[in-house]
């Protein structure tokens, strides 16, 4: 199978391209793609010197490559389009029917959809993020009538970086709260957490795959046998169906996945817009 080298470029991160350019090459299995990303063109001379490189892999290669462009300025992308590869300029595809229909030019500045030119939402991303890392693992629990959503479930099930991802993506305040032997001994919550049983959602996970994510963290004892792995997903289940707690298996989903369930089922509003 040849190789396909693909290209995300952006005067920005790249998150943008890398985004919507992944989700759309992953819909094609049977290919592999070589996977590049080169950011913060913001000049003529980062412009030529990303032709170039596309160029010589032109050369070299029994296939062109495929770029994905997020670049604002009109006069970077026109010299990107001169490189020898398959063009797909998102802004070329959304952009231009939109200005059409608001009758609008837009200001072509770039890094508005991931920089720091809303300052509240920028700040907001920051805040939640303190909280997730402040309240993780049940390490504080006074401020959980903060928390927009409070994750339960047992170790390695997907919490932490869930409350990572709802904080830097959303602006959430995430807290998460493990299950552990005392809950499962007493079959109840701290009263601390019950009073916040409204904003609780609970984390499950396959016996098999919880037990493989272990054994890399801890391969011997108990914490990583196929009986203890057992159990806990047994009576964490059973605490959430006992206190009405809504919950999903994590087994299949990624994180951006799992987030948006929580969002879905909860209805917490996503305080900042990707």
């Amino acid at each position: 199978m040849s190789q396909r080298t693909v290209y995300f470029l952006s005067d920005q991160t790249g998150v943008t391209a890398e985004t919507l350019g992944h989700s759309l090459i992953t819909q094609f299995d049977s290919q592999d793609f070589r996977q590049v990303t080169l950011p913060f063109i913001d000049s003529e001379d980062k412009a030529r010197e990303a032709v170039r490189k596309i160029n010589q892999v032109a050369e070299s290669s029994a296939t062109k490559p495929i770029i994905f462009s997020t670049l604002v300025q009109d006069d970077f992308r026109a010299i990107v389009r001169t490189a020898n590869g398959l063009h797909l300029d998102i802004f070329d595809v959304f952009l231009e029917p939109l200005e059409k229909e608001l009758n609008q030019k837009s200001t072509q500045t770039a890094g508005r959809a991931h920089g720091m030119s809303d300052m509240a939402s920028y700040m907001r991303r920051i805040e939640a993020t303190n909280f997730a890392l402040a309240n993780d693992d049940g390490a504080i629990t006074r401020n959980y009538e903060m928390a927009d959503v409070i994750l339960m479930g047992v170790s390695r099930s997907g919490k932490t970086p869930t409350c990572l991802y709802l904080a830097l993506q959303y602006g959430v305040f995430a807290a998460n709260f493990p299950l552990t032997d005392e809950e499962f001994e007493s079959g109840t919550l701290p009263d601390v957490v019950l009073k916040q049983r409204h904003k609780m959602f609970g984390l499950t996970i396959k016996p098999g795959r919880l037990q493989q994510i272990r054994k890399e963290r801890r391969a011997l004892g108990r914490y990583s046998s196929a009986q203890q792995v057992r159990f806990e997903l047994r009576e964490a289940e059973k605490i959430f169906q006992r206190f009405s707690i809504p919950y999903v298996d994590t087994t299949e989903f990624s994180i951006e996945e799992i987030a948006s369930r929580i969002l879905e089922s909860t209805g917490v509003d996503r305080r900042v817009r990707p």
